[in-house]
């Protein structure tokens, strides 16, 4: 009986002694410098290969954006300095002229300035000259500073220092000849009226008008249009609509019949 468990205590010990050499060993192997172990390898390729692409991925999308950026930047660095190149490139070429073209072109006089004509024309009116008739219409009321003649308006018998012509309202009335406005003005006669100065002391006045086109010290050709024909005036509301001309020399009427062509 002694004999038996001292034999089963032996095989124990025997076995225990067996298993604990196997796992000394199979440490040894384990930690061998020439060996690695198939399970870490997993692990660190596994590793690796989940952080290959975040790693990859990072390092080109910086890269992109870095780039992306730098372009933007450019473009935008472009749009700022371009524009303003060119806009001064263009306002330079056309505020710099040669300075042939500078001194050979006259600068131009503003509209209704009276400076239309920047050399003035001559007026050269003699007695021996002929003019245009301001309106084409019959002579209501003739000049007449010998004898007096009726006024249908006034109902009373007067000299008549110019011409009533027949016009009617809204009719264009011309300049006689060349001349130079000497005055724009209106009275209670006359209306809207124009003085001319035709040279040599020969002074016309043309009255009834409306919407004059004229101007004081504007230079005007002969058929150049002086105004527009208006309503009469309380002192010719019977003869009706008309143009008043009046033609004067050295100061003293003449009759204006005998220069019209």
């Amino acid at each position: 009986m002694f004999k038996d468990k001292l034999f089963l205590v032996m095989l124990v010990l025997g076995l225990l002694t067996i298993v604990a050499a196997a796992g000394v060993v199979t440490i040894q192997r384990g930690n061998a410098p020439g060996e690695e172990n198939p399970y870490m390898q997993e692990q660190q390729g596994a590793i690796i290969a989940e952080e290959s692409p975040t790693d990859t991925s990072t390092q080109i999308a910086g890269s992109a954006d870095a780039e992306k950026e730098q372009s933007q930047s450019h473009i935008n660095n472009w749009a700022e300095t371009e524009p303003v190149q060119v806009a001064k490139e263009t306002e330079k070429a056309h505020t710099e002229k040669p300075s042939s073209q500078q001194t050979s072109q006259p600068e131009a006089a503003p509209a209704g300035s009276g400076m239309e004509n920047a050399v003035p024309l001559t007026l050269n009116f003699s007695e021996a000259s002929k003019m245009a008739w301001p309106v084409m219409g019959n002579v209501l009321l003739d000049y007449s500073m010998d004898t007096t003649i009726y006024f249908p308006t006034l109902e009373q018998y007067q000299v008549n220092p110019g011409v009533v012509i027949q016009a009617e309202v809204s009719q264009p009335v011309v300049a006689p000849a060349n001349a130079r406005v000497v005055a724009v003005s209106a009275d209670e006669e006359l209306g809207n009226f124009l003085v001319l100065d035709l040279g040599n002391d020969y002074v016309a006045t043309c009255g009834q008008l409306k919407e004059i086109q004229v101007v004081e010290n504007e230079y005007l050709e002969a058929g150049q249009v002086l105004g527009y024909v208006a309503e009469p005036t309380k002192y010719y509301s019977v003869e009706g609509s008309n143009v008043y001309f009046q033609l004067e020399h050295q100061g003293n009427k003449v009759d204006p019949i005998d220069y019209f062509e």
